[in-house]
């Protein structure tokens, strides 16, 4: 059987509820046949992530890591492509950092890319209804720092484990309280993530169809 370890993020910026860890956590009470499915929250913490993450790993030796966080502005779910090596911090983490313009691991590639079926999750979540598109950039902050981490941690100490990552839309309470920003339902993003997990199971080689941005 599959060991897929699906990790979301703890609330940052004040808030007290991030989507990812509500639908994580949600997800986590109704298996998904074939998979032995663990989850973990993650802090959203620079200094402290990639070792929560490693820890996890060592812990589970999963097959594949989706990681999981919010994107406050997106309206669909977003399967991200490439995880770059730079932070630049708009707001302050869960510690009060703030790094501008620093690297993720100094030393490191560039980029990593994904290595899950993306384009494939992608078509699977629509069909089952969710939103959801290809993105081509996961951010600056915590996400794409455990997104890099993740990929680093898969070439240097964990050959084989498969990885990536996949931004979330606000809650309706959440959006409640910023009304120029859309929403999901926690629903569609378990949905979501369940079309995900359910697509690593049984996809190793992704499907070749266009989910390119023009902008």
């Amino acid at each position: 059987m599959l060991t897929i370890l699906l990790t979301g993020f703890e609330p940052f910026d004040g808030d007290t509820v991030n989507p990812s860890a509500e639908a994580v956590k949600t997800l986590a009470a109704s298996p998904v046949p074939g998979v032995r499915l663990v989850t973990a929250i993650m802090p959203c913490v620079f200094a402290t992530v990639r070792a929560a993450l490693r820890a996890e790993v060592l812990r589970h030796r999963p097959d594949a890591v989706i990681a999981v966080g919010q994107a406050g502005g997106r309206a669909e779910m977003s399967v991200e492509r490439v995880a770059i090596n730079v932070i630049d911090a708009r707001i302050p983490d869960n510690a009060g950092e703030q790094p501008v313009d620093a690297p993720v691991v100094e030393g490191g590639p560039a980029a990593y890319f994904a290595t899950l079926p993306i384009k494939a999750m992608a078509g699977r979540m629509r069909a089952a209804g969710v939103p959801v598109h290809v993105s081509q950039t996961a951010g600056t902050f915590v996400c794409n720092h455990i997104f890099y981490d993740l990929c680093d941690l898969a070439g240097t100490e964990f050959p084989g484990l498969r990885g990536g990552f996949i931004h979330v839309p606000l809650l309706p309470a959440q959006a409640a309280r910023c009304p120029d920003k859309p929403s999901m339902a926690e629903e569609t993003v378990v949905a979501g993530l369940r079309a995900a997990v359910e697509t690593v199971r049984d996809v190793t080689e992704d499907i070749r169809v266009a989910e390119g941005a023009l902008d």
